[in-house]
């Protein structure tokens, strides 16, 4: 009975990373906020992270980047990689250091996100266009606290669904 829980609980989390691409993905359904969307699928596996093994944290991880990958441009695998350490490092985090509650979910997505989104500013931008402080500061920041908005919701909807599979096990 436990594994089929565990297994209902990952078919869940990629069900939720799936509609998550797709509300991402789909133009005009999210506004605009100076000219920039959110990366949905950020705070989603962070959130993703803070609950799960190391393992399957890093498996949602690489299935978070991949998607964003094929949405965002650039390298395949690159957000993949990157998601997939965050998120081991999350998990490992969660399961020794710190307690999981709110407060601490906000903190681990303030650096996270700032990783991922500077990373992808670094390489993806930086060494290719010309004037990359101008796309940094009018691009990346609006994108990364646009993103953080969605943190707090990703992370009740994580939390629930995590409480309410695991007390089945009970």
């Amino acid at each position: 009975m436990r594994d089929f829980n565990c297994v209902i609980r990952y078919l869940a989390y990629t069900l939720e990373l799936l509609v998550l691409f797709m509300l991402q993905e789909t133009p005009g359904l999210l506004p605009h906020v100076y000219g920039v969307r959110p990366v949905l699928l950020f705070p989603a596996v962070v959130a993703i992270a803070l609950f799960e093994e190391e393992l399957p944290a890093m498996a949602f991880g690489i299935v978070g980047g991949l998607f964003c990958d094929f949405g965002l441009g650039g390298a395949l695998g690159f957000h993949g990689a990157i998601l997939a350490v965050l998120c081991f490092l999350i998990s490992l985090q969660s399961r020794s250091i710190m307690q999981v509650n709110l407060a601490t979910a906000l903190l681990t997505g303030l650096w996270s996100i700032a990783l991922t989104i500077c990373a992808q500013w670094f390489f993806l931008y930086y060494f290719t266009y010309s004037m990359p402080e101008y796309a940094f500061t009018h691009h990346y920041v609006p994108k990364y606290f646009y993103t953080l908005l969605f943190l707090p919701l990703l992370y009740f909807l994580n939390r629930g669904l995590y409480q309410a599979v695991r007390a089945q096990d009970r």
